[in-house]
C-alpha cells in the first residue's frame, strides 16, 4: 500500500469517528413528511434529483421500502448543510449542475419531467466509468455520482425503520 493511500485512509477513519454522532442525529431529525419538507441546502430542482436518484438507487420492493420513503433525501441535504465544509459544498453544488445539465440539456425540460429510465442510464454511463482526476478543481460526474450512492446507502441502512423493522436481530 501506498503511503499516501495509507494516510488518506487513516484520515478518513478519523474523520469518521468524529462524525458518526452527528450522523446519527440528522437520521433521527429525518422523520417528516417528505412531500412538505423544506431543504436547508438544496435547491427545488435539486430536491427533485436527489428524491428520484435515490429511488433509482434503492427501489421499493415487497419487503422494503425505497429510499425516498425513509427520507434519505432529506439526510442528503442535512448531511451536505451540516457536515461538509463551505469548499465541499461549492464542489457539490457544482456536481448537481452538472448532472441537472445532462438530464435537461435545453432550456424546454424541466427536471421533474426525467423519467427513471433517463436516470437509470446517467448512472449506467457514469457509476461504471473510472473518470478520476486527482489533479482537478472539481469532481467528475462519475465521483460526484458515487458520492450520491455512498450517501444513499449510508442514510438507508442506519435509518430508524430500516434499524428496527429489517436489520433487527432478534435471537
Amino acid at each position: 500500500m501506498k503511503r499516501r493511500d495509507a494516510l488518506k485512509n487513516i484520515g478518513l477513519a478519523a474523520g469518521f469517528a468524529v462524525i458518526t454522532p452527528n450522523i446519527f442525529g440528522m437520521l433521527q431529525s429525518c422523520t417528516s413528511d417528505s412531500e412538505s419538507w423544506t431543504p436547508s441546502f438544496l435547491t427545488s430542482d435539486e430536491k427533485s434529483l436527489v428524491t428520484n436518484i435515490v429511488d433509482v438507487f434503492l427501489p421499493k420492493t415487497a419487503n422494503t421500502p425505497s429510499a425516498s420513503e425513509v427520507n434519505v433525501a432529506q439526510f442528503i441535504d442535512t448531511y451536505i448543510h451540516d457536515i461538509l465544509g463551505d469548499e465541499d459544498q461549492e464542489l457539490t453544488r457544482g456536481g448537481f449542475k452538472k448532472i441537472i445539465a445532462i438530464l435537461t440539456p435545453d432550456s424546454s425540460s424541466t427536471i421533474e419531467e426525467v423519467t427513471s429510465e433517463e436516470y437509470k442510464n446517467l448512472l449506467d454511463k457514469y457509476l461504471l466509468s473510472e473518470e478520476i482526476d486527482q489533479e482537478a478543481l472539481e469532481m467528475s460526474n462519475s465521483e460526484f455520482l458515487n458520492q450520491l450512492k455512498w450517501m444513499t446507502i449510508t442514510a438507508y441502512k442506519n435509518s430508524k425503520f430500516i434499524g428496527e423493522n429489517i436489520s433487527a436481530y432478534d435471537p
